[in-house]
């Protein structure tokens, strides 16, 4: 599946999936595609979101709490695709959800549902053999992330890999809203132009359109995560839609 990002830099915007319910993430991932957001990554909500800052893991117990499940994410993806056929289309999980549903059967549903691509938060290059094998039987992209401690080898690895893009981890840490985008950006980005052709989405800590734009000089698109969550957070649930359609639109503005 392609991965395309219409302009430069391109916008993801990611949603845990059944926060505040999973109808409203309906309406809010259509609102961010409409106003401007190339890719929605949807994130499975997990009980132990190690990765996550603390916006996003509030997001996950709430999801968690109201009987979210892998499942509903993807019957919510078909949904989605359904009503945006062009839209980019990610789903953000960690290892566990899959495992207990069954690699094979996961990437056969995902595939079903349309989406494009799948990013598993704590998949390693190293041991995705059969992670790769499923992926690739279902014609899905793997997503993996890079991080800048990560040595010019691994990078390597992970861009060879690779399909739709690659997540470049702006900083070390969990997720969260930042005051700047991190000095490591750059450089990781240029260390991976070495290794793929593929485009290059930076995340952790893009929060505005100033990040945006910054990102934009060096990187083919920008990952907005808990910027939107926490807004989601915010506002009441008939608004949220609308609210994060404006927030999309500010950052394209």
């Amino acid at each position: 599946m392609a991965i395309e990002f219409k302009k430069k830099p391109g916008i993801v915007a990611y949603l845990t999936a059944g926060d505040p319910s999973l109808a409203a993430t309906r309406e809010i991932a259509l609102a961010a595609i409409d106003n401007g957001a190339d890719v929605i990554e949807l994130g499975v909500p997990f009980s132990d979101p190690l990765a996550d800052g603390p916006v996003i893991q509030r997001a996950s117990e709430r999801a968690v709490a109201r009987g979210t499940t892998l499942r509903n994410v993807l019957a919510l993806a078909k949904e989605l695709r359904t009503a945006r056929p062009s839209a980019g289309l990610v789903l953000f999980s960690y290892l566990n959800p899959v495992v207990r549903m069954g690699m094979d059967t996961f990437c056969a549903k995902a595939a079903d549902a349309g989406v494009d691509g799948v990013l598993l938060t704590d998949m390693i290059v190293e041991e995705a053999a059969d992670y790769l094998a499923a992926m690739k039987t279902n014609a899905l992209a793997p997503i993996f992330l890079a991080a800048p401690t990560s040595p010019d080898a691994r990078l390597k690895a992970i861009a060879a890999v690779s399909q739709g893009f690659v997540y470049a981890i702006s900083r070390v840490g969990i997720t969260g809203t930042q005051q700047n985008v991190a000095s490591d950006a750059p450089d990781l980005v240029a260390r991976l132009r070495r290794f793929t052709t593929l485009p290059i989405a930076v995340g952790f800590g893009i929060s505005n359109a100033e990040h945006v734009r910054a990102v934009g000089e060096f990187a083919d698109a920008a990952v907005i995560g808990s910027a939107i969550v926490s807004l989601i957070e915010k506002t009441p649930e008939p608004d949220a839609a609308a609210a994060i359609g404006h927030f999309i639109a500010g950052l394209r503005a």
